[in-house]
């Protein structure tokens, strides 16, 4: 919450009750100051765990861990997350773990996640409302009571297959531990299960046996709902670790662990990150709205909001719809089912490149690479960042197009063509359509596929700030297959979204609203965005529903999800 660094003692002290009394008044005391110093903050906690563990002050017993609490991005000190991610790993060492709790929607929850999980522990958001003390005081009564650490469970080798994870740092009062995986000796008539621990004062060491037949039927005498009950919990936990694997995965890696949880997940009709809910209205139903969530409190006083409800902002509207990334970078998204459109930003380091359409069907991907801000080595302040390089790929048709401000290189096969924004080109071939219009805009279409438009935004060759940088639109996404995805890629799906209980936002003009879609509850903002494609300088204004949080809740997973190695 703060610039930098305090520490309320120097080492740990006993939780005596006269300590807890002066830990309170100190927390009470605590003022917002300045930015959030993450990294600094974070390695203050952990050292202060390890020298504790180091001089032996703690039981040789005690079950360590860390809980962090905030409620932004890292925007002091260390700036980067990944070197904030690897800075946190390198000094745990695995040996205790971390529990991020992030407060609000103005923080990268993804990196919060990714860095928990790599930590053998877990985030959570906290929601600013009238309950967030007994959420945070729920959370607490979860992990306040370790009961056991680094508690295993084997079982016999050669006949248990896909087992979930069989070892966990800590057992907390009132949790539970779920094992599962496949027995794949079929003459097999009893399984053992092995389970070790270490206790407060001694190890923990005992065997189950359960006979299989008797348990199978057991529990098809319980008749469940869901049918192969176990089979469905072990897809479950399956999934989910696919999923936090996932968060940590890069390149190949991470493709494969998201291609076989999104299989699962369709396979035994999860809804995850990589999923949603359809719900198809019978025709004598037409008139209900029909929102594939559970039922909301004060269900009775929400009412649908007609269109004339909000500013529609229209007067300035583009004659066409596209769905595009421009500026810094703000990604508008076409819904011409309800003629209106949504709009995210995504905050992310200079030098990562997002996936923004993938197309396995046509061989079609396009991946864009951020670039900042002019910065002076003093300047300390977060960057803006744009899209500086775009690169477009054909696979079946072996065409790369490579876009920057400076020049446009077609690549075909072997072959290589370079073009400046100072040309005026028209290039027709059967596989490829391609016009540069000189200093403003390049058109290009691959095959039987889309048509996108790149404008180029020229600033001031002296503006001590911005430098030129990529807008972004796509056209004909119909001609795409209905496997496209990315973070534009994605809306070229049909999609649906409900607005309920506009409200006055933070500025005037600008009213919030609670947005339901694809099967979450978002907090969703009346504004605009702005079209460059008719008018490259000042472009025209795009009515819009602003979606927080780098999107969090309308695109399948989370923004870091997209971050891909290399442009093509």
């Amino acid at each position: 919450f703060g610039s930098n660094v305090h520490k309320w003692k120097d080492t740990l002290i006993k939780a005596t009750p006269e300590n807890l009394a002066e830990a309170r008044r100190y927390v009470q005391q605590i003022d917002i100051a300045g930015w959030t110093n993450l990294n600094g903050g974070l390695m203050a906690g952990i050292e202060l765990l390890n020298e504790a563990h180091k001089n032996g002050s703690l039981p040789e017993r005690s079950a360590s861990l860390i809980i962090m609490l905030t409620d932004g991005r890292p925007t002091k000190g260390e700036l980067n997350t990944d070197t904030i991610l690897q800075n946190v790993k390198n000094a745990i060492e695995g040996k205790y773990p971390l529990y991020n709790l992030g407060l609000g929607y103005d923080l990268d929850y993804g990196s919060l996640e990714k860095m928990a999980s790599e930590n053998n522990g877990l985030a959570r958001r906290i929601y600013e409302d009238s309950d967030t003390a007994l959420q945070l005081q729920g959370f607490y009564d979860e992990v306040a009571n370790p009961l056991l650490t680094e508690v295993e469970l084997h079982y016999p080798e050669n006949a248990i297959s896909d087992l979930t994870q069989n070892n966990f740092k800590h057992y907390y009062n009132g949790s539970e531990i779920v094992v599962a995986g496949r027995i794949i000796d079929d003459v097999l008539n009893s399984i053992t299960a092995d389970v070790k621990a270490h206790g407060a004062e001694e190890d923990l060491t005992f065997s189950e046996q359960s006979d299989i037949k008797q348990t199978a039927k057991a529990f098809e005498d319980q008749q469940y709902i869901f049918g192969h009950y176990i089979e469905k919990l072990w897809a479950y936990l399956t999934i989910q670790q696919l999923l936090e694997k996932r968060n940590s995965a890069k390149g190949d890696e991470k493709t494969n662990l998201t291609a076989k949880a999104l299989e699962m997940s369709l396979k035994y009709k999860f809804v995850t990150p990589l999923t949603s809910m359809v719900i198809t209205k019978p025709e004598d139903n037409i008139d209900k709205a029909a929102i594939a969530d559970k039922p909301l409190e004060a269900e009775a006083t929400r009412q649908l909001v007609p269109a004339s409800a909000y500013p529609s902002y229209t007067s300035s509207s583009p004659s066409h719809r596209y769905t595009s990334v421009d500026g810094d970078p703000h990604f508008i998204i076409d819904i011409p089912e309800q003629d209106d459109h949504l709009c995210f930003n995504i905050y992310e380091d200079p030098g990562k490149i997002l996936n923004l359409i993938w197309d396995p069907s046509t061989g079609i991907t396009v991946n864009g690479q951020l670039i900042g801000n002019k910065q002076s080595k003093n300047d300390v302040q977060p960057q803006n960042s744009y899209i500086g390089r775009l690169g477009i790929l054909n696979k079946e048709l072996n065409l790369k197009l490579e876009v920057t401000p400076e020049k446009i290189i077609l690549y075909n096969g072997t072959k290589q063509m370079t073009f400046t924004w100072l040309d005026e080109v028209t290039l027709l071939h059967p596989t490829l359509t391609l016009k540069i219009i000189r200093k403003k805009s390049l058109e290009v279409s691959m095959g039987e596929g889309a048509t996108f438009v790149i404008i180029l935004h020229q600033t001031w060759r002296r503006n001590p700030k911005h430098g030129d940088f990529l807008g972004f639109y796509a056209l004909d996404s119909h001609r795409l297959s209905e496997h496209t995805h990315g973070l534009l890629g994605q809306f070229f799906h049909p999609i649906n979204f409900t607005i309920l209980e506009v409200h006055p936002g933070s500025t005037p003009e600008k009213p919030d609203a609670t947005m339901i879609v694809k099967n979450h509850q978002l907090t969703a903002t009346r504004g605009w965005q702005k079209d460059y494609t008719e008018n490259s300088k000042h472009g025209t204004d795009v009515p819009c529903w602003f979606i927080h949080n780098n999107a969090e809740g309308l695109i399948d997973g989370t923004y870091t999800d997209y971050i891909v190695p290399s442009l093509f």
